[in-house]
């Protein structure tokens, strides 16, 4: 692409990263947090002044807009991305460095604090050998997961809307709050959005092109023990640390998430506070399999009984299914698929179909009635300070979005 349109790409990924919009899971508004409200109403204001005069945000933060389209009969499609990033680390003051011509080798992020990048822990950074990728100071995450996909996004509707020689039905853009804690399509209008298919922009390294992820659900395991007095505790005391130790010793060591991959899937443990009296455990179960899901969640079920019945039913479980494998919605139109992955190649771009060890707001969407297969960003590392994105794979993607809106006109 003409190097005007990578500048452009690159200028709004610097400047989206600059805004705070980590999610916050312990609130329950929505937005979760102010920051991705104040992103929302800038990237309202720039949809407008690249033509879409219907751009707005309701009073959840979530962003529409139509880039009209110029040939009849041509499907309406759609591009997402969400706007809010992980807590897992901190967005707030992000520095991102670009590392030009990267020479393939370990990354120092901050020399003051010992902070590297190892390929040996993070072997896929080879694939960004020779090619201009942004890092952090190593003190926050990037955010390239998903502020690269608005800018792609972004970035091709600008030429979309400036080329009006190219054919093309109506195109739908929507930016989604609190994805990162699981509510990103929560509140999503798909009927005000008006797409008959989309594609989020949420992927991975560049070629990553998935249509199927785990099915997932969580667990909440509440155990109330009985804290006496450690010297008169004899025959008195149940400690609830010690009862969640054995729970967690009773669901297989090589079903974690570090012992599994592919298609396999896990019982995880990602929080657990509390103390003697009382402590709380989540878990996330998952499987692209529905079937095996089911019998995970039973599984799981079990196994609190069985410590009920050693305890005398002093623990309450609730378990919770979050979302589900969009290959159910998407195999019925495998075109919309198919359409990416010729859009890939026809960008120089090799296809890599992986199932998602996760979910995005298009497996919610899918099942919404808005069938959505997700695309790469050409980043890496996500929810990391390790996080780095390749300047090469974002204009990939932008170029990928553009062959897209083409292949729909040409049906």
């Amino acid at each position: 692409m003409e190097n005007v349109i990578r500048e452009k790409m690159l200028e709004r990924f610097l400047k989206y990263v600059s805004f705070h919009t980590t999610s916050n899971s312990a609130d329950e508004h929505c937005p979760s947090t102010s920051g991705q409200m104040e992103f929302a109403k800038y990237l309202v204001e720039e949809l407008k002044s690249l033509g879409l005069e219907d751009a707005s945000v309701d009073e959840n933060a979530y962003v529409m807009a139509t880039l009209k389209g110029n040939a009849e009969g041509v499907d309406t499609i759609g591009f997402i991305s969400h706007m809010d990033t992980s807590e897992d680390v901190s967005g707030e003051n992000v520095k991102p460095r670009i590392i030009k011509n990267y020479d393939g080798k370990d990354i120092v992020l901050n020399e003051g604090k010992n902070i590297v990048t190892k390929v040996n822990d993070y072997p896929e950074l080879v694939e960004f050998k020779g090619q201009d990728i942004i890092v952090t100071d190593g003190t926050t995450l990037l955010g390239a997961d998903d502020k690269a996909g608005i800018a792609e996004i972004m970035t091709a509707i600008e030429y979309l809307a400036e080329n009006k020689d190219i054919k093309r039905g109506d195109i739908k853009v929507g930016f989604t709050p609190d994805e990162e804690i699981g509510r990103g399509a929560d509140l999503f209008d798909v009927e005000k959005f008006g797409a008959k298919y989309a594609y989020t922009l949420d992927g991975g390294i560049c070629g990553e092109l998935e249509s199927e992820n785990f099915n997932a659900a969580s667990a909440t395991v509440t155990i109330h023990g009985i804290n006496v007095h450690p010297g008169s505790a004899k025959n008195k005391l149940v400690n609830s640390l010690y009862i969640a130790g054995e729970m967690m010793q009773m669901f297989p060591a090589n079903e974690r998430p570090e012992t599994t991959e592919g298609y396999e899937g896990f019982y995880h443990a990602n929080a657990i506070n509390g103390n003697v009296d009382t402590l709380v455990v989540s878990y996330i179960i998952r499987d692209h399999d529905r079937k095996i899901f089911e019998e995970r969640k039973e599984f799981f079920a079990k196994t609190i009984e069985k410590l009920n019945e050693k305890y005398n039913n002093i623990i309450d479980c609730e378990i919770k299914d979050q979302y589900y494998n969009m290959k159910e919605k998407v195999d019925p139109v495998k075109f919309v698929v198919d359409i990416a992955e010729e859009a890939m190649k026809d960008a120089g771009v090799v296809p890599k179909i992986v199932p998602i060890r996760g979910g995005t707001d298009g497996a919610r969407l899918s099942f919404m009635g808005l069938p959505c297969p997700n695309l790469f960003v050409g980043g890496l590392n996500f929810h990391s300070r390790n996080e780095c994105v390749s300047i090469d794979g974002m204009e990939k993607a932008v170029q990928v979005v553009i062959n897209i809106v083409k292949k729909y006109a040409d049906r």
